[in-house]
């Protein structure tokens, strides 16, 4: 049997809590085979990020390039980019070859508060990828840095939803991770707003972002419905939060996988 293959665009946390490690175990707990491409490398532990290197934009085009030329890729997702060269250099390869479902989830600063994409390619993300996206997943900072105003409330989250829809989306996924009260998401579909309520599971880790916009690509391969995705990456991320482990001396990290 020949699986079917997603693509993450990522960088790396070394101690696996996030980022290209994190969505690599989450493709493979849902049943693909997940291929990665590295756009930056952090020194990072599970107490914080200690320094960020992102890698020269042409090594992440010829890492593209020659998973292109050898595997069919279903899906695809894109996570931390690190400066506006590697965003643009993403960019112009997604533009010139790629047809497939794209979550973008889109990765500013770590949860520690590190910076993790510089602030002048904010603007050649919103310019260049979110045309690109099928979905994209940004929590309420996230939204509010992409759409310029505060994203406080449900209502916020709609109105974001909508002016990221008119920013190039065509699904956008506003996560309420950061609400009070029930951890509810909204779905902007060009036409109609939905809402996907879940358990707020109180827990200090890091990582939930990637896994869900990795898990979301991965259904999408898979050939689910945008909103048939959601509902699903999103009990996957709440599954994976009630089997966290405690690796290291500081934040728990996400169970990707039902370890004996």
């Amino acid at each position: 049997m020949t699986p079917s293959v997603i693509l993450s665009i990522a960088g790396l946390d070394p101690a696996g809590g996030a980022g290209l490690l994190a969505d690599l175990k989450t493709v493979a707990a849902l049943g693909a085979h997940g291929v990665g491409v590295l756009t930056a490398t952090t020194a990072q532990n599970t107490v914080g990020v200690k320094s960020f290197h992102p890698l020269p934009p042409a090594v992440v085009t010829a890492q593209l390039d020659a998973l292109q030329e050898d595997v069919a890729i279903a899906a695809a997702k894109t996570g931390m980019l690190g400066t506006g060269a590697i965003v643009t250099a993403v960019a112009d390869w997604l533009e010139a070859n790629w047809r497939a479902p794209l979550v973008v989830d889109p990765v500013l600063v770590a949860s520690s508060g590190q910076l993790l994409l510089e602030p002048d390619a904010i603007a050649t993300l919103k310019a260049r990828l979110l045309p690109l996206a099928t979905v994209v997943t940004p929590n309420l900072p996230e939204a509010a840095e992409l759409v310029g105003f505060p994203v406080e409330t449900l209502a916020d989250m709609a109105q974001a939803a909508r002016r990221l829809h008119a920013l190039g989306a065509r699904y956008a996924l506003v996560k309420g991770g950061h609400l009070s009260g029930d951890a509810i998401d909204v779905l902007f579909d060009g036409e109609e707003i939905r809402h996907f309520p879940g358990e707020r599971i109180v827990l200090e880790t890091h990582g939930t972002g990637c896994t869900l916009s990795a898990a979301l690509a991965t259904l999408l391969g898979r050939g689910l419905t945008v909103a048939d995705a959601v509902a699903q990456a999103k009990a996957y991320v709440c599954e994976t939060m009630r089997r966290a482990m405690q690796v290291g001396k500081g934040k728990r990290l996400l169970g990707h996988l039902p370890l004996a």
